[in-house]
């Protein structure tokens, strides 16, 4: 039977439901989930007992993998896994995943490890819906501008207060990198146009820094509205995979103190390219150790 698919809202998210992930792969399967993800941008899995080597062969369905980070190590005895982990880490501001690099994972999947007894929930937001909603007038200005993208604007938090949180913010930083992007990108499979903005953009070419923070606030207050956005409570061993091309995502830091642990695998994507057609460039940094460069729309 084919797999199951049921939203979880009208606007982004979904559940999937009768696939055996540690099966090997179909075509027909492969092809339903990526179209599930075109659609919803979300999917989920529930129980779904893999272990690290099994969600790097889930992730590999959908395309080539990234290595865990571009400066932050892997997980212990991995190459692409990143340890999403309460200990040294806590992202709770909207952001799409390493975008400070000129070709952004195309697809982030994240596997529920350690779940605090409350709070911890992960959000994501539609950017497509979020670029439909924009009046025409702003939407016209959106599509013609670029956003420089970096890491060493740092969206986790202001002071870390672990030793082992000053280790990972020193690493994230260690390498700096800045990507130009269009603030409307282009989906390649689909067409549709996302806002492609998040933690990571700090300034619109050709404007100031107030001028650039005032219209990035405009436009992401678009993209968080409730309407667009999906509220994942995590259970146990469940899978999340999100289209990293037009949507945001946010961990929310409101578990006091428990532990909670993701691991995250990525999948290299392509370099963007705006309305105009114009692609992303890298202006600082190399980050080919990270990720190839999707040369053609998977």
């Amino acid at each position: 039977m084919p797999p199951s698919i049921r939203k979880l809202t009208s606007r982004i998210g979904a559940v999937v439901e009768g696939v055996d992930l540690t099966a090997p792969p179909d075509l027909a399967t492969v092809t339903t989930l990526r179209d599930a993800l075109n659609e919803h941008k979300a999917i989920v899995f529930d129980d779904v007992r893999l272990d690290n080597a099994g969600q790097e062969r889930v992730a590999r369905w959908f395309g080539e993998l990234t290595t865990a980070h571009p400066n932050v190590p892997a997980a212990d005895g991995t190459t692409n896994v990143l340890a999403v982990d309460s200990e040294t880490s806590k992202a709770n501001e909207w952001h799409t995943d390493v975008t400070f690099v000129v070709n952004p994972p195309q697809v982030t999947t994240l596997r529920s490890i350690q779940i605090p007894p409350y709070g911890g929930e992960t959000l994501i937001a539609n950017a497509a819906a979020a670029y439909r909603d924009l009046p025409e007038p702003l939407r016209g200005l959106a599509d013609t501008l670029r956003v420089v993208h970096t890491n060493q604007y740092d969206y986790a938090r202001p002071e870390p207060t672990t030793a082992e949180r000053r280790e990972y913010d020193r690493a994230f930083v260690s390498t700096p990198y800045e990507a130009e992007h269009p603030v409307v990108r282009v989906h390649p499979l689909t067409g549709e146009r996302g806002l492609f903005i998040g933690g990571f953009a700090k300034r619109i070419v050709g404007l100031s820094g107030s001028d650039s923070a005032d219209l990035l606030r405009i436009l992401q207050s678009y993209v968080t509205r409730p309407e667009n956005v999906l509220r994942w409570t995590w259970s146990p061993n469940q899978l999340l995979i999100f289209d990293n091309r037009i949507t945001q995502h946010y961990g929310v830091d409101n578990y006091d103190d428990h532990a909670r642990r993701l691991n995250r695998v990525t999948v290299a994507g392509e370099v963007p390219a705006g309305a105009d057609g114009r692609r992303s460039e890298q202006l600082l940094g190399d980050a080919s150790h990270y990720s190839g460069v999707l040369a053609v729309a998977a």
